[in-house]
């Protein structure tokens, strides 16, 4: 059926994934292996326990490196050993809330993570694509209820929507200016909610569960 993975396609590709010991991440990272893709992975340690990453066995099937995006040197030197041909980068800064609490952080994590994967993305020769996934939450929400499309004003209130907005800006902008000749396809997907188990605390299920227990009456 016309629009299924390909198993074909991705047996033995080499592919760099970005956010391999988050939730979203670590499924990606099961399916990639399913498929026989030759999967490194680039991310923080996973910051709560239990957690699916090491739940189920998510780093088992490629190498995983445990590094900050925010450094530049170290994610030099993994893209260079990796010389993936596909990157997908999911590593961020996810929660709303903690952006509040941590906006310079926040900002450095996604914007600057992702400057500094593009930055050295740019010096390799297999690489024949790069899907940088950011957020449903990049539109500037005008209270229209108007349903939001790809051409939608870009914006952001608070400070995660505003850096992933600022990603696509930078896409955009390393796209155009690095890899306009086509050789390198780079595009953005923009990501909504999961509603899982197993993800960790300040979630939007872990928030809306916390709301209930400790509200009264609804």
């Amino acid at each position: 059926m016309a629009g299924l993975p390909s198993a074909e396609f991705w047996r033995g590709r080499r592919v760099l994934l970005t956010g391999h010991t988050g939730f979203k991440g670590a499924w990606a990272a099961l399916w990639l292996g399913e498929m026989g893709a030759n999967v490194t992975g680039l991310s923080l340690a996973p910051d709560a326990s239990p957690n699916l990453f090491e739940l189920a066995n998510a780093g088992a099937s490629g190498k995983s490196c445990i590094a900050d995006l925010r450094d530049a040197a170290a994610v030099h030197k993994i893209l260079i050993e990796a010389d993936p041909e596909i990157i997908i980068h999911m590593a961020a800064q996810a929660l709303v809330r903690r952006s509040y609490r941590e906006p310079v952080e926040t900002f450095a994590a996604n914007v600057m993570g992702t400057v500094h994967l593009l930055e050295a993305a740019r010096g390799l020769k297999s690489l024949r694509a790069c899907l940088i996934v950011t957020s449903d939450k990049v539109y500037e929400n005008d209270g229209s209820a108007r349903p939001f499309n790809e051409d939608s004003r870009l914006g952001g209130h608070d400070p995660y929507s505003a850096s992933k907005a600022a990603v696509e800006i930078v896409v955009a902008s390393y796209r155009r200016s690095f890899f306009s000749e086509g050789a390198v396809r780079v595009a953005t997907a923009r990501g909504g909610n999961a509603i899982p188990t197993r993800r960790g605390r300040g979630s939007m299920c872990w928030t809306a569960c916390a709301d209930i227990s400790f509200t009264p009456s609804i």
